[in-house]
C-alpha cells in the first residue's frame, strides 16, 4: 500500500500496525451499536456512554459537503464527517451518513455544530517528521557564501557552522528562545501541518536540552500550536568544550536520555554521519535512549556512504532519517527491519541529492517526509511545500506523497491515532482551497482554508 511494487512479505514486520492505521469505515454504524450493548470494556474513545455526572458535556460537530476526502487510504467523494469532541466517530459519503450514531447522537439533526465545507478538498492534518525547530539567531550569511561554492570547512573557518547556532542558541534567554520557537510551530500549524516532530541540539549541555524539551512539551498545548513528537538530540555533535573528551561526552548524554525522558521526550536521535558520530557510538546511545523509554531514531547517509542505515535495521529504529546517500542494501535493510524512511525533498534539493525513493516504495518501506526545517539548511514550514517538491524532484505521485505526509509520518512516530480519516482516531483535520489533491503539484505551498486539531478549529 505504500506504492510500488513490494515483494511479498516486505511488510510483514508493520502489518499490524497499518491494519489498525487503515481500518475501512463501512461497518461504523453496526459496531457502534454493538458497543452500546456490551458491558462497557474496549469502547472507542468517542464513545458517550458512562460519562460520569459533572462530566462536561460532549461535542458532536458535523463536517458536511466535502468534495473529496483523502482518508489517508482511498479518496471519497461528497463526504461527511461526524466528530465527537476531539475523534472521529463516522466518516464516509455524505449519502450513507447514519440518521444516528449511539453514543454520539441519537438524532443526527440534533448535532451541535454544524460546518458546510463548500465542496472543497479534506485531508488529515499533515505531519512533518523531521524538524530542527529549536535555535536562536539565522546562518542567512552562510548560506550566501555556500551558495558561492565556499566548502563546509572554509565556512567554519569564517565563523559559520553548527558552532555558531550553539554558541547563539546558548546565549539567548529562555523567554527570546520560546517566542521564536512559538512562532516557527504556529506557521507549521497555519499551512496544514497538526503533528512535528522537534528536535533539541543547539544547546548540547544538559540543563540545556531538558529545558528544551520542557519548552517544547509547554508548547504544544498552547492555542494554535501542532501536537509535537519531542526528539532528544543531543547527539548532534560533541561540542567545543569537549574537545579531547569524545567519550566523556557520549556517556553524559547517555546518562541524559533518562532524564530527557521523564521531562516529555518521546525519542532520542544521533546524527552518524563522517565527522559526527560513529555508527558503533550510536549503538551506545541509542541503546541507552530505548533503556530509558525513548524511541530510537537516526541520521543516516544524509551525506555518505556508510553503515548507519544498516545500524538502524539493526536495532528496529523507528526512523531512518535523510537518507540522500542510501544504497540498495540500505533499502533492503530497512525493508526487513519495518524501519520508517524519513525523506525531505528540500534538503534533498538544496544538496543536489536524489534519495532511492522509488526503491523505498517498491520494497515496501514505509516512507514519510519531513521538512528538515534547520538554521543552516532549509527554513521550509510548509508540509504542502514539502508534498510539491516530493512530487516534482523526486518523482513521487500526489498519492504518494500524500500517504507519506500523512500515514507514513504517523508510522514514523508511532503514533497510530494519527494520519487517517477513519474512525476513532484523533479529529486533525484540513480544509484545503482546492477541489481536487492535484493542487499539491500545482501551487507550491498550497494553503489551507481551515484547520482542525482535535475536533476544534485552530485557524481563522
Amino acid at each position: 500500500m505504500w506504492g510500488g511494487s513490494a515483494q511479498p512479505g516486505a511488510n510483514r514486520a508493520i502489518a499490524p500496525f497499518l491494519h489498525c492505521l487503515v481500518s475501512t469505515v463501512s461497518a461504523d454504524v453496526n459496531i457502534a451499536c454493538q458497543v452500546a450493548e456490551d458491558d462497557g470494556r474496549d469502547r472507542p474513545p468517542w464513545f458517550r456512554a458512562g460519562r460520569e455526572p459533572g462530566d462536561d458535556p460532549m461535542t458532536a460537530r458535523l463536517l458536511t459537503s466535502i468534495g473529496r476526502l483523502w482518508t489517508g487510504s482511498e479518496f471519497i467523494g461528497n463526504a461527511a464527517i461526524l466528530i465527537s469532541d476531539d475523534r472521529i466517530a463516522w466518516v464516509g459519503p455524505s449519502a450513507e451518513l447514519p440518521r444516528s450514531v449511539p453514543g454520539v447522537v441519537d438524532d443526527i439533526v440534533d448535532v451541535d455544530l454544524v460546518e458546510n465545507l463548500g465542496g472543497g478538498l479534506v485531508t488529515p492534518g499533515l505531519i512533518d517528521a523531521h524538524t530542527h525547530p529549536v535555535y536562536a539567531g539565522n546562518r542567512h550569511a552562510e548560506l550566501a557564501m555556500r551558495s558561492t561554492g565556499l566548502s563546509d570547512t572554509e565556512i567554519t573557518a569564517a565563523g559559520g557552522g553548527i558552532s555558531s547556532t550553539i554558541t547563539v542558541t546558548r546565549g539567548t534567554d529562555p523567554w527570546t528562545l520560546c517566542n521564536n520557537v512559538r512562532e516557527r510551530l504556529a506557521a507549521w500549524l497555519q499551512s496544514g501541518t497538526t503533528t512535528i516532530e522537534a528536535k533539541t541540539g543547539y544547546h548540547l549541555t544538559r540543563d540545556g536540552e531538558l529545558a528544551d524539551v520542557r519548552m517544547l512539551r509547554s508548547l504544544e498545548n498552547e492555542p494554535g500550536m501542532p501536537r509535537v513528537h519531542v526528539t532528544f538530540y543531543a547527539a548532534q555533535a560533541v561540542p567545543p568544550e569537549f574537545f579531547g573528551r569524545r567519550s566523556d561526552y557520549i556517556d553524559a548524554v547517555c546518562a541524559w536520555c533518562a532524564d530527557a525522558a521523564a521531562v516529555g521526550a518521546d525519542s532520542v536521535d544521533v546524527n552518524c554521519e563522517d565527522g559526527r558520530f560513529t555508527e558503533e557510538e550510536a549503538r551506545w546511545i541509542l541503546n541507552a535512549g530505548r533503556r530509558a523509554g525513548l524511541l530510537p531514531r537516526l541520521h543516516a547517509c544524509g551525506n555518505t556512504k556508510n553503515g548507519a542505515v544498516r545500524v538502524a535495521a539493526e536495532l528496529g529504529c523507528a526512523s531512518a532519517d535523510l537518507l540522500h546517500a542510501a544504497t540498495d542494501e540500505d533499502v533492503a535493510a530497512l525493508a526487513r527491519g519495518g524501519v520508517a524512511a524519513v525523506i525531505s525533498p528540500g534538503s534533498a534539493l538544496q544538496q543536489g541529492a536524489r534519495p532511492p525513493v522509488r526503491a523505498l516504495l517498491d520494497k515496501g518501506v514505509p516512507v514519510a517526509l519531513g521538512s528538515d526545517h534547520t538554521p543552516g539548511g532549509v527554513g521550509i514550514t510548509s508540509m504542502p511545500l514539502v508534498i510539491a517538491l516530493a512530487v516534482s524532484y523526486l518523482g513521487m505521485s500526489v498519492t504518494e506523497a500524500l500517504r507519506a505526509a500523512t500515514l507514513g509520518g504517523a508510522y514514523a512516530l508511532r503514533a497510530p491515532d494519527r494520519g487517517a480519516l477513519v474512525r476513532g482516531r484523533l479529529a486533525d483535520i484540513v480544509l484545503w482551497d482546492a477541489d481536487h489533491e492535484g493542487a499539491f503539484a500545482w501551487n507550491y505551498g498550497l494553503q489551507p482554508r481551515r484547520v482542525w486539531r482535535g475536533g476544534e478549529p485552530a485557524t481563522p
